[in-house]
């Protein structure tokens, strides 16, 4: 058989390597989402809802961010196996203007109009109470997350993944350390879900003086100061033509995430909290799949833009089948922990009940979750296929699973457990269509320029650099 997963000593070599860094890396960042809901769970009930629904805000900006440092992974990675260096550096100055554009309009959001955010999430005054005093400190980090975030993605594509894993992750042991610190009081006030806040924003400035220190050392790739500003209109162009899907596709993904915890968070504080505490132990079991979308991607990438358009399909065609793999031992472990993490938090009665029957359906998703990651997020991705995601997303979430979870919830009332299944049938539903269109092989194309096009671009249509 021509896939070959487990014969390709190169393959599995590559892939591991770049793997395990990313989904570390992934795995940390869920981490401080599992500490707050850890800490604040011992703390009180509605603090740890409160702060599970405020982050939400978060979520949607991370969605922005994703499509940029996103988009900038998959042109990167091309001329990065094409061995063009200058015009990487092009797209970091390019996804730094970006993403500092955007981290602005959401720290003025958070830190002026906290209330009215949190309104869109929860009704009960109390969760609108803590969770906008969580935001308004909390809004000072999302200032510096779309920088940072820029020249993480960059390491990761240049040979220096490790290095992004080590920032991201220390950043997030700090993280940790001091909401334990600042949430209990173990050095002055005790300061509960403000604390939390407080932690993230001291722990996102390390992480930005890190790893904006990283990019000066030698081998690693900055931003060019003295091109900074300037518009190259065919990379622009050729950026926004893989963007702007991936954003139709994160706004859509992203708005329906946070639609799906506004409608558990409208059914009562016990759903809430039951659906927080699914919700961490999902973000951690997906980071394995996401660190091999991530690396996949990569991989794929860089053997299209350097030509190789049969080793990269082949590449594809492994990293499918891996993908299912993946998919079935989620579902086993998520299984198998479901009674610890009942036992663990402290919740009420009826909050356990539905935390236990909520991990039943989030294990039996996670298959679908994994492929659907994979493939479109990786594989798809690679070649510029990114359209794929928009349209899958906007039948089977918006057209299905949401309407789905809003006529369950607001007018026919079905139980907890059925509106949380609805919300898991966007995945599913889309497997069909996945395999479909990964069958065709449309996303097997090399998206890079070379020298004598840039340069047409440049002088011949007179809509290149400004």
């Amino acid at each position: 058989m021509r896939i070959q997963l487990f014969k390709d000593k190169v393959f599995l070599k590559k892939l591991v390597s770049l793997t395990l860094p990313i989904a570390f890396q992934y795995f940390m960042l869920a981490s401080v989402a599992a500490g707050d809901a850890v800490m604040l769970g011992r703390v009180e009930q509605n603090s740890m809802s409160a702060v599970s629904l405020a982050t939400q805000i978060q979520f949607v900006q991370n969605m922005v961010l994703t499509t940029v440092t996103g988009a900038g992974t998959i042109l990167g990675a091309q001329y990065w196996g094409k061995g063009d260096r200058r015009t990487v550096e092009d797209i970091f100055s390019l996804i730094l203007r970006i993403n500092g554009a955007v981290s602005l309009a959401f720290f003025a959001g958070c830190f002026f109009f906290p209330e009215t955010l949190m309104r869109l999430y929860a009704s009960d005054a109390v969760l609108i109470e803590i969770g906008a005093s969580y935001l308004r400190i909390a809004s000072w980090s999302y200032l510096l997350t779309g920088v940072s975030q820029c020249c993480l993605s960059i390491m990761k594509i240049t040979g220096h993944a490790a290095r992004s894993a080590w920032i991201s992750s220390g950043a997030v042991v700090l993280n940790i350390a001091l909401n334990a610190v600042f949430i209990f009081g173990l050095i002055g006030k005790a300061m509960g879900a403000d604390g939390a806040a407080l932690a993230t924003v001291i722990a996102r400035a390390v992480e930005l003086l890190w790893a904006a220190v990283s990019t000066m050392e030698k081998d690693f790739v900055r931003p060019p100061f003295g091109r900074f500003f300037r518009h190259i209109g065919w990379l622009s162009r050729d950026f926004w033509k893989c963007a702007l899907p991936i954003l139709g596709a994160s706004l859509l993904w992203g708005i329906g995430f946070t639609a799906y915890t506004a409608v558990m968070g409208h059914l009562g504080t016990d759903p809430a909290a039951a659906n927080s505490i699914a919700s961490v132990v999902r973000d951690l079991m997906c980071c394995f799949c996401n660190g091999v979308a991530s690396a996949g991607g990569i991989l794929v990438g860089n053997e299209l833009g350097s030509g190789n358009l049969e080793r990269g399909r082949i590449y594809g065609d492994r990293l499918a089948v891996l993908s299912a793999l993946i998919g079935l031992f989620s579902c086993a472990v998520i299984l198998a922990l479901t009674p610890l993490v009942v036992r663990f938090v402290i919740l009420t009665d009826e909050a356990r009940r539905m935390l236990t029957g909520i991990m039943v359906i989030m294990a039996v998703y996670m298959i679908a979750r994994c492929v659907c990651t994979v493939v479109i997020n990786g594989i798809f991705a690679a070649g510029g296929d990114t359209l794929f995601d928009m349209y899958s997303l906007a039948v089977a979430m918006w057209g299905i699973a949401l309407p789905m979870a809003f006529l369950g919830a607001f007018v026919f009332h079905w139980p907890v457990l059925v509106v949380y299944g609805c919300t898991c049938l966007d995945e599913i539903g889309k497997l069909p269509w996945v395999f479909a269109h990964f069958a065709r092989h449309k996303w097997v194309r090399d998206l890079t320029r070379s020298e004598e096009e840039k340069a047409e671009e440049d002088s011949g249509k007179g809509r290149g650099s400004e």
